[in-house]
């Protein structure tokens, strides 16, 4: 399955979720197959919660390379927590996950991640109708 088909499932599913709920309040977001793809936008920013883990973090950033974070999920055994956790196996993501990704930023999170950018713009887009 190409990328454009994985995007345009996960809107389905959100436009079917949002006519279900039928309240204009609810904007439904689906994180393409897990928060951790939102780590692996710059998973650089895990030295902020996991110092001395030079080694697993550049592993990490050259697993990844150039990929869209959001449609690395090749298997079960390959998605992005456990791409980091087979790195970084005290990664906690509760604790750290959120950390790291605060740390990330939503500038870069927008760029890498277009589903959850084009779901911010739908909030900011919200805000401007109301205001």
């Amino acid at each position: 399955m190409n990328a454009s088909d994985l995007y345009d499932r996960v809107v389905i599913l959100e436009q079917k979720m949002a006519e279900d709920i039928g309240d204009s309040r609810f904007v439904p977001y689906i994180q393409l197959h897990e928060f951790e793809a939102l780590i692996l936008a710059d998973p650089k920013q895990l030295d902020w919660e996991y110092l001395e883990h030079d080694i697993p973090i550049n592993n990490l950033v050259s697993m990844v390379g150039s990929q869209n974070p959001e449609l690395i999920n090749d298997s079960p055994e390959t998605a992005p927590s456990k791409r980091i956790l087979n790195e970084i196996p005290e990664y906690d993501k509760v604790g750290a996950g959120v950390a790291v990704a605060e740390q990330i930023g939503l500038p870069m999170l927008r760029q890498k991640c277009r589903h959850f950018a084009d779901w911010l713009a739908q909030l900011e887009q919200l805000g401007k109708a109301t205001g």
